[in-house]
C-alpha cells in the first residue's frame, strides 16, 4: 500500500459542517488500493465510539477520494477521529495524525473542537444547477436605436475592440420570450456601468448605467421583466480596477501627491501620467489602473456598490472580474455585510484555475469552471487527450472542491475572453453538440454564451464579440438541440444536483459514460449518458444498475434498448454494482441518454 498518497487534515479540505449538527469527513488514498473505508469518531467526553463507512466518490489518475457525512444529535463538537482502511488483499491499516499504521491508534488522534455557525457553509439553493446565459450588452441586440454612441456601425459588421453596434438594454427585454422559450434560468451581463470602450470593463461610474446601453431606470425594468419571467439577473462588478476616467483616479492625475485618493491605487513614482510605469495596471493596459484593494477605504466603496444594486435594483448577485486577483479581505468583508441582507444572493469569481482558497464558506459562493471547459475542449474539441485522461481530469475537478461546492460550479465552454467552442473545434457542429450535451448533464450549473445555441463561431477577443445572429443564418437545429438538453436538467432532478460516477472510460473506442443519481432514495433516480467522441459508429455496452428495459431520452420516438447479462459483475468504485448491460450502437460524435422504462416521475422545476 502506498502510505504516501493517504491523506487528511483536519482543515477546511478535508472536514466541515454543512449544518451545526452535521460533518463531512474526506480522506484521499491511492487509486484502486483501498475497497473500504470507515471513519471512527467519539465525543472526548464520553469516548463512546462509532463508525461510518465512507463512499468513494471521486477516483483521477492518481487517487482515491471517499466520503461520509455523520449526523450528531447535537451539536458537532470535541470529536476525535481516525480511518480504518481495507485494501484489495484484504488487509487492515488505520491511519491517524501520526500516518498509516497497522495497528489501531493508541493517541495522535485527529480532533475537530466545534461547529460555529459561521463555519457552515451555505450557499443560494436557487443557484444548484441553474442554467445560466452569458450576454455580452453591446451585441446582444440593438433594442433603441436612439441611444446609440457617435459612429456606431451597422450590426454585423466585423468586431473591433473599439467599434459600437448599438446592442443595448432595451435589446435585451425585447429578447425575453426567446431566452424564456430556450430555458434559460439566469442572465449574466458582462459590465453595463458607464466606462470607456464598449467592453465597459474600464469603469469610470459604477452607479449610472452606461448611457449607450440606456438608463437606471432601463435596468429596473429589466430586472423585473426577468423575475417576472423567473429569469435571475447578476451583474458584472469589475472592482479589481478602474477606468483612467473614473474620478477619483482623475483627481490623482490632477493633484499628484496631494490626492485625498493616491492610495486608492498603487502608485509607483509621481508624477503620475497616464503610462503602465507609473502605477500597477490590468496587464499592459494602462487605461485599467489597479485599484488599492487592501485599503479600507476602497473595500468600503466596494461593498457600497456592490449593496446599493442589491438592494435598489433587486439583482441576483455578482459575477466579481479576475476575484483571485483581488484582496481576500474584500469578499470576506463584502460577505458578512451582504449575505446579513440577501442571503440569497450569489457571488461568483473569476479564476482560471483552481479557485478553492475562495470557496472556504468565508468570501465566495462560486467560481467560473475554467479546468471544466479546458478537459472539455482537449477532449471533445480537439482529441488532443485519451478517454481515460479526460475521465481523471473531470474526477479531479470533482475531488477538488466540495460536494456542495460542485453543484454551483459555472461549467463554461467559451466566454467573451475566449474563441468561441465552435471555432476550436474546426467548425464542426457535431462536435459542439457532444461537448453541450456533457456541459447540460455534468454536475454544476452550464453557462452558454450568447450565439453558441446559434451557431456563433469567432476567434478570441474581439472576434468572439460578433454580434448575435437574428435572421435565417442561426442555427435553429442547434437551438432545438440546447433547448432539448436544458428541458431534461428541467425534468430531472438527478442530474440538476444529483451525483456523478463514471461508467465508461474506453480508450479504444473514444467512449465515455457516467450516471447520474439521487441518493438516499427508496427508488432513486438514474440517468446514464454515453458520448462517442469519435468519427466512426461504435457498439457499446452500458453497465447498469437494473436488469429492465432502458429508453433513448433524446430521441422523438423513445427506442427501447435491450439488455445483456454480464459474464462477471462490474463494481464501480465501492458503492454500486452493475449485472446488466444495455447494448446500443451511438453515432459518430453523438450521444445517447437514457434511463430505465417506467419508474421515477418527472420532476418538473
Amino acid at each position: 500500500m502506498k502510505r504516501e498518497a493517504v491523506l487528511h487534515r483536519n482543515t477546511e479540505e478535508f472536514i466541515y459542517p454543512t449544518a451545526r449538527d452535521r460533518l463531512v469527513f474526506r480522506i484521499r488514498t491511492a487509486k484502486k488500493e483501498i475497497q473500504k473505508c470507515k471513519v471512527i469518531y467519539w465525543n472526548r467526553d464520553d469516548g463512546v465510539k462509532k463508525t461510518q463507512r465512507m463512499e468513494c466518490y471521486a477516483r483521477d489518475g492518481l487517487f482515491d477520494y471517499f466520503r461520509c457525512q455523520v449526523i450528531f444529535s447535537k451539536i458537532a463538537r470535541y470529536q476525535k477521529y481516525y480511518f480504518i482502511l481495507e485494501d484489495m488483499h484484504g488487509e487492515t491499516w488505520y491511519f491517524s495524525a501520526y500516518g498509516v499504521d497497522d495497528k489501531p491508534p493508541e493517541d495522535g488522534f485527529f480532533e475537530y473542537l466545534y461547529a460555529n455557525g459561521n463555519d457552515v457553509v451555505t450557499t443560494p439553493a436557487w443557484a444548484e444547477g441553474i442554467i445560466y446565459y452569458q450576454i455580452f450588452p453591446e451585441r446582444f441586440f440593438n433594442g433603441d436605436s436612439g441611444n446609440d454612441p457617435v459612429g456606431a456601425e451597422a450590426w454585423g459588421n466585423p468586431p473591433t475592440r473599439e467599434n459600437y453596434m448599438g446592442g443595448d438594454l432595451r435589446g435585451i427585454m425585447k429578447k425575453i420570450p426567446y431566452l424564456k422559450e430556450l430555458g434559460v434560468e439566469c442572465l449574466y451581463l458582462t459590465p453595463i456601468f458607464e466606462g470607456d470602450f464598449n467592453h465597459k470593463y474600464a469603469t469610470t461610474d459604477y452607479y449610472r448605467i452606461d448611457p449607450a446601453f440606456g438608463t437606471n431606470e432601463e435596468f429596473r425594468e429589466l430586472v423585473e421583466q426577468c423575475h417576472e419571467q423567473d429569469i435571475r439577473i447578476i451583474l458584472d462588478g469589475v472592482f479589481n480596477h478602474t477606468g483612467i476616467h473614473f474620478p477619483y483616479f482623475q483627481d490623482v492625475l490632477q493633484n499628484q501627491e496631494q490626492s485625498a485618493y493616491q492610495d486608492w491605487f498603487l502608485i509607483e513614482k509621481f508624477p503620475v501620467t497616464v503610462s503602465e510605469d507609473a502605477y500597477e495596471c490590468v496587464g499592459a493596459y494602462p487605461y485599467m489602473p489597479k485599484l488599492n484593494t487592501a485599503n479600507p477605504e476602497v473595500r468600503s466603496y466596494i461593498i457600497g456598490v456592490m449593496e446599493h444594486w442589491l438592494k435598489e435594483y433587486r439583482i441576483d448577485g455578482w459575477r466579481l472580474d479576475v476575484a483571485d486577483e483581488v484582496d481576500a479581505s474584500v469578499w470576506e468583508a463584502a460577505r458578512l455585510v451582504l449575505k446579513k441582507d440577501y442571503p440569497g444572493c450569489i457571488l461568483l469569481g473569476e479564476t482560471w484555475g483552481y479557485g478553492g482558497r475562495m470557496l472556504r464558506g468565508n468570501q465566495l459562493d462560486s467560481v467560473m469552471n475554467y479546468l471544466f471547459r479546458d478537459a472539455v475542449r482537449d477532449y471533445f474539441g480537439k482529441n488532443v487527450i485519451s478517454t481515460e485522461a479526460f475521465n481523471n481530469r473531470i474526477n479531479n475537478i470533482i475531488a477538488l472542491y466540495r460536494e456542495e461546492t460542485c453543484q454551483l460550479l459555472y461549467n463554461l465552454l467559451d466566454s467573451h475572453d475566449t474563441e468561441r467552442f465552435l471555432r476550436f473545434c474546426g467548425e464542426n457542429k457535431k462536435k459542439l453538440k457532444l461537448a453541450a450535451a456533457f456541459q447540460m448533464l455534468f454536475v454544476g450549473s452550464p453557462a452558454i454564451y450568447y450565439g453558441d445555441e446559434a451557431g456563433m463561431t469567432g476567434e478570441n477577443d474581439p472576434d468572439c464579440r460578433r454580434c448575435m445572429i437574428w435572421d435565417e443564418k442561426a442555427d435553429r437545429e442547434l437551438w432545438q438541440w440546447y433547448k432539448k438538453l436544458i428541458s431534461l436538467r428541467r425534468i430531472y432532478s438527478c442530474i440538476r444536483r444529483g451525483g456523478c460516477r463514471t461508467i465508461l472510460a474506453d480508450n479504444e473506442k473514444s467512449v465515455f459514460g457516467f450516471v447520474r443519481y439521487e441518493k438516499e432514495k427508496k427508488d432513486p433516480q438514474r440517468i446514464y449518458a454515453l458520448f462517442n467522441n469519435s468519427p466512426v459508429s461504435q457498439r457499446v455496452f452500458c453497465p447498469v444498475a437494473d436488469d429492465t428495459v432502458y429508453i433513448d431520452l433524446l430521441s422523438e420516438n423513445e427506442e427501447a434498448y435491450p439488455t445483456e447479462w454480464l459474464t462477471e459483475k462490474v463494481s464501480d468504485r465501492d458503492e454500486e454494482t452493475y449485472r446488466t448491460a444495455v447494448v446500443m450502437e451511438i453515432q459518430p460524435y453523438a450521444v445517447k441518454v437514457i434511463k430505465k422504462k417506467g419508474g421515477y416521475p418527472y420532476e418538473e422545476r
